[in-house]
C-alpha cells in the first residue's frame, strides 16, 4: 500500500545464525517482558522508560540479526504471481495493474476507463488471510488453548502471516511476497526520530505501542519456546523481534473487518490486491457481498486508463494515520486535535449542568476534537461549551422552563445561541485552551517549516515534523477563529442585537440539514462519512488486556444482503492499533 511503506529489496535465504545460546536469548527475553508488564510509569517518566525498553530490544536484535526468513528478489518481481494467483482465484484484474506511483509508493492503475460507482474489484474470501483460516492452520492448535490469541484477532492475524510465510507450500505466498519488507510506522523509527513526536498528541500512543509490541512479542517467544501446543509452529526456531514488527506493521496496515461466511458475526482479515489502494479524501465504496463471498469495491470517482486508483480509509487524523499507517496525508480534510474537557464535580453547579448534558446525550466529561475545518468545533462541542458556560439561571431555564426538553435539541445548534453572554464566555475559554494548548510545543511553526526545508532530513522525521506542524496549524487556526467569534458576540451584545428566540415549531428546522440534527441523536465527534467503512486499522489493546470491539453491523432494512447495495457494510473502530 503506497504511502504506507517503503520498497526494500529483501535478502536471500534465511541468514546465518546468531552465536547466541537458547538459554541467554531467554533471559532477555524475560528482561524484556518483566519490564513491558511493569507498572505504568509516572507522568513525565514515559519517555525515559521507552529508552530503556528499546534499548533491551535493540540487544535482542542484535543477537538475532541474520535469523528472519526472508525472499530472494524485491517486491516488484512477484505481482505478476499476485496478479495470476487472483485470477485463478476468481478476483477481478481486468481493470487495473499494479504501478509504482513515485512518492505514494506501489499503488492500483486502471488498465481502462472505469466509471466512478462502476464495479471494477472484487476478491473472493478464499483469498482472504483472517481469523478464521489461522484457526484451521498450524497455528489451531494453540489458539484453542491461548487467552490472548482467543481475545486479540489481530495478534492472531500477525501470527497466522508469520507462519504462512515461513511454509513453502503456503497458498498465500504470492500475496505474502508482495508485502513490504519494512515500513514506515512508529515502530520502525530510529529513537531521534521518535524524538520528533514529543509534545505531539501521537507521543503517548506511539510509546504504548512500542511498549506492547515488545511485550507481545517476549509472551509469545516464551509460549513459542514452551508451550506444548506450539511444537509443531514454524517460528519455534526463528521468531526474531524484526519478524513480530514485520508483522504487526502489515497486520496494522492492512487488516480489515469482515462478516464471517454466515454472517453472524465480524472478523478479522487481509485483503489481497485491495489493499494496494491508495488513501485520499472522499466517501467509502467497500462492502462485503455476502451472497457472492467477496468483497467489492467501486470506484470514487471516475478513472481513466493510467490514472491511479484511490479509496477513502475513513474520517481518520494525520496522527491516527501516522501511528496505524505510517504516512502524513497532506489534504487530510478530516485532521484535528483533541481537546479534553469536563465540568469539575467540585463546582457548585456541576449537577444542573451534568443533567443538561446527559439529556443532550453527552457525558460531563470527554474527548473532543478541534477540526481543520471552519468552523473548528462540532455541534456536540458546541452544545458541550454552551453548557459548560452557562450560569444557574440559563441552566434552570434547560432543565425546567418553558419548552425545556425541547430546547435541548438546540444546544448545538449555531442559530440559537443561549445568550450573548453565554457565548462570548465559550469563546474566550476555547480560544485560551487552543493558545495554551499551542504552548506545550517545544518548536514554533516557523522552527517546523525551516526544518522541513533541510534535504538531509529522514523520511521519518519529516513525516513526525508535518504532523507536529499540522497540529499547530489547526490551534493557530482555533485561536483565529474563536477571537473573530467572540469580538463578533460582544458587537451583538455592545450594540444590544436581539436574541434569536427559540419556538417550538424551529424544531422543524433541526432535521432538515445533517449538521442541525438533535445532538441526543448523534455520538460524539460524528462517526464516519455513511457509518460505514471497512478501516484500514487494526483493532489491538495491550496483550494483556481483553479486546472490546465495538462493530456496528448495519443492514438495510429488508431481505437479507444480495448485492453490494445491499451488502454488510461494516464498521470498525476509529484508531486503536497495536497499543
Amino acid at each position: 500500500m503506497g504511502k504506507k511503506s517503503r520498497v526494500k529489496t529483501q535478502k536471500s535465504g534465511t541468514g546465518a545464525t546468531a552465536a547466541v545460546s537458547p538459554k541467554e536469548m531467554m533471559n532477555l527475553i524475560s528482561e524484556l517482558l518483566q519490564k513491558c508488564s511493569s507498572a505504568a510509569p509516572s507522568p513525565g517518566k514515559e519517555w525515559e522508560e521507552y529508552v530503556q525498553i528499546r534499548a533491551l530490544v535493540e540487544k535482542i536484535r542484535k543477537k538475532q540479526k541474520g535469523m528472519s526468513v526472508s525472499f530472494e528478489g524485491t517486491r516488484e518481481d512477484f505481482f505478476s504471481e499476485l496478479m495470476t494467483w487472483g485470477a485463478e482465484c476468481g478476483a477481478s484484474c481486468d481493470c487495473f495493474e499494479i504501478s509504482n506511483f513515485a512518492d505514494e509508493g506501489y499503488g492500483l492503475k486502471a488498465a481502462r476507463d472505469i466509471k466512478a460507482e462502476e464495479l471494477f474489484l472484487w476478491i473472493p474470501r478464499k483469498m482472504l488471510m483472517t481469523v478464521e483460516s489461522a484457526k484451521d492452520s498450524v497455528l489451531g492448535p494453540l489458539y484453542s488453548q491461548d487467552r490472548i490469541l482467543q481475545a486479540m484477532g489481530n495478534v492472531t492475524l500477525a501470527l497466522h502471516l508469520l507462519c504462512e510465510r515461513s511454509n513453502p507450500s503456503s497458498p498465500w505466498l504470492p500475496y505474502i511476497k508482495t508485502l513490504p519488507a519494512d515500513y514506515d510506522t512508529p515502530l520502525y523509527f530510529e529513537e531521534e526520530e521518535v524524538r520528533h513526536l514529543l509534545a505531539t498528541q501521537a507521543i503517548q500512543d506511539v510509546l504504548s505501542q512500542y511498549k506492547n509490541t515488545a511485550r507481545q512479542y517476549a509472551y509469545f517467544y516464551k509460549v513459542i519456546q514452551t508451550h506444548p501446543n506450539a511444537s509443531k509452529l514454524p517460528l519455534k526456531d526463528a521468531f526474531t523481534f524484526d519478524d513480530y514488527r514485520w508483522a504487526v506493521s502489515s497486520v496494522m496496515t492492512r487488516q480489515n473487518q469482515i462478516p464471517t461466511a454466515d454472517g453472524s458475526r465480524v472478523t478479522l482479515a487481509l485483503i489481497p490486491l485491495w489493499d494496494m489502494c491508495n488513501h485520499t479524501n472522499g466517501l467509502i465504496t467497500t462492502g462485503y457481498n455476502l451472497e457472492d463471498d467477496r468483497c467489492e469495491c467501486v470506484a470514487l470517482k471516475d478513472y481513466k486508463e493510467g490514472e491511479q486508483i484511490y479509496i477513502f480509509y475513513g474520517t481518520r487524523s494525520n496522527a491516527e494515520f501516522v501511528i496505524h499507517n505510517g504516512f502524513f496525508f497532506e489534504d487530510n480534510a478530516h485532521d484535528r486535535v483533541k481537546i479534553k474537557l469536563g465540568v469539575s464535580k467540585s463546582e457548585r453547579l456541576y449537577a444542573m449542568k451534568a443533567e443538561v448534558l446527559a439529556r443532550a446525550g453527552i457525558p460531563a466529561s470527554s474527548i473532543f476534537a478541534l477540526h481543520c475545518s471552519e468552523p473548528p468545533i462540532s455541534a456536540q462541542l458546541l452544545a458541550f461549551l454552551r453548557v459548560f458556560c452557562m450560569t444557574e439561571e440559563e441552566l434552570r431555564d434547560y432543565l425546567v422552563g418553558d419548552h425545556a426538553i425541547n430546547k435541548i435539541f438546540t444546544l448545538g445548534n449555531t442559530e440559537f445561541p443561549v445568550s450573548w453572554e453565554n457565548e462570548i464566555k465559550l469563546w474566550t475559554f476555547l480560544e485560551t485552551r487552543a493558545a495554551l494548548l499551542l504552548k506545550t510545543y517545544k518548536t514554533s511553526s516557523e522552527e517546523d517549516r525551516s526544518m522541513l526545508e533541510k534535504p538531509d532530513l529522514s523520511l521519518h522525521s519529516r513525516i513526525a515534523i508535518k504532523l507536529r506542524l499540522a497540529e499547530k496549524e489547526i490551534l493557530e487556526r482555533a485561536v483565529s477563529c474563536c477571537r473573530a467569534k467572540r469580538l463578533h458576540f460582544q458587537k451583538q451584545l455592545d450594540e444590544g442585537a436581539p436574541l434569536p428566540l427559540y419556538e417550538e415549531s424551529d424544531i422543524a428546522l433541526l432535521e432538515n440539514a445533517d449538521a442541525k440534527l438533535p445532538i441526543i441523536l448523534r455520538k460524539l465527534e460524528e462517526e464516519d462519512e455513511s457509518g460505514v467503512l471497512f478501516l484500514k486499522s487494526l483493532t489491538c489493546l495491550s496483550v494483556f488486556k481483553r479486546a472490546f470491539f465495538k462493530i456496528p453491523i448495519r443492514r438495510r432494512k429488508g431481505t437479507r444482503p444480495l448485492s453490494f447495495h445491499s451488502s454488510f457494510h461494516l464498521q470498525g473502530e476509529k484508531k486503536k492499533g497495536f497499543i
